[in-house]
């Protein structure tokens, strides 16, 4: 499905080289101010144009259609659109009987057989990543002063980011990254023990982000090489506060109050320019490909502002 959340309800649709791709937001309170240029900062951010990402610009001008009067949310859904400019659908034509490894070229028509849309990956595209960033956003004003703030850590395996990205390019190829988030100011009792814990909701919505393959809260992995003493978050004062936060802020699925911290592990871009073997099923062999098409050789530089506003989304929907 494309909706997530119970009373801050979102939902995207599009396709990459569709007219337009999009969000509804059910469920924001009333009397939120809101314009178009509350969107922009957020919308640039995660906007192509530099080193290592994918030649491919589009203005991402944001066009909010209902919910808004006089400036202030009504209270009845938004619904904010972008419509698609710079698209070169030819460059994707014979990757319906030839599919890019580690892409949803096969599985997207596996599942929906011929109705699927191969241009751009349709649906499946990081460009509609577009919708979570912009309700983020919107989350952003209503869960302050509440705050989010993600950034990439280290791509390629180095801290170095500007030279292994630039490596990668001049090699044809793609590189993954780890992208870290921090909420600030997160008040205690956020989330639900098990199914509903805070931190199910936000991987849950990190995992919508094309690309994502891992999220670790606190210490993550490294708690597995710990001892109890070693981990164990000492409370220094009745508001809970923690001397570490091994935890990440959350305990029984909860949030504690101290500052809530995931790390994400992101991908390589499956297209690259370098010269592939992979099944042909209209040759029904193995076969070199060759992709065409602008691509990001580091989606990861790109997916900070995305991870922001999934945890946005969470915790706006936590607390409306």
């Amino acid at each position: 499905m494309n909706t997530f959340g119970r009373k801050f309800r979102v939902s995207i649709f599009g396709e990459s080289h569709g007219v337009q791709i999009g969000v509804m937001i059910d469920g924001c309170p009333a009397g939120i101010a809101l314009s178009e240029d509350d969107l922009r900062s957020d919308i640039s951010r995660r906007r192509a144009g530099g080193v290592g990402t994918t030649p491919r610009i589009e203005a991402d001008e944001p066009h909010i259609v209902s919910g808004v009067y006089e400036g202030k949310t009504t209270g009845a859904p938004l619904v904010i659109l972008c419509s698609n400019t710079n698209t070169k659908s030819g460059d994707y034509s014979n990757l319906w009987t030839h599919p890019r490894p580690s892409h949803a070229d096969f599985t997207g028509k596996a599942k929906f057989g011929a109705h699927n849309d191969p241009r751009g990956g349709g649906h499946f595209s990081g460009r509609i990543t577009w919708g979570m960033v912009v309700a983020g956003a919107i989350a952003k004003k209503i869960i302050a002063p509440l705050h989010i703030s993600a950034k990439v850590d280290e791509v390629g395996g180095s801290t170095n980011i500007r030279e292994t990205v630039e490596k990668a390019v001049a090699e044809k190829n793609s590189i993954g990254g780890i992208v870290s988030c921090r909420c600030t100011k997160v008040p205690v009792g956020l989330g639900e023990p098990f199914f509903d814990s805070i931190e199910s909701l936000i991987s849950h919505a990190v995992f919508a982000i094309p690309a994502v393959k891992a999220i670790e809260f606190g210490a993550g992995f490294a708690a597995a090489a710990m001892t109890g003493s070693e981990h164990n978050d000492m409370i220094t004062n009745a508001k809970g506060e923690t001397a570490t936060n091994n935890a990440g802020g959350i305990v029984g699925g909860i949030s504690n109050g101290n500052d809530i911290y995931f790390r994400v592990a992101v991908k390589p871009t499956a297209s690259i320019a370098l010269e592939q073997n992979t099944y042909n099923f209209e040759k029904q062999e193995i076969a070199p490909l060759v992709i065409e098409g602008r691509h990001d050789a580091c989606i990861a530089l790109r997916v900070p502002v995305i991870v922001e506003a999934a945890a946005a989304i969470v915790l706006a929907d936590c607390l409306v």
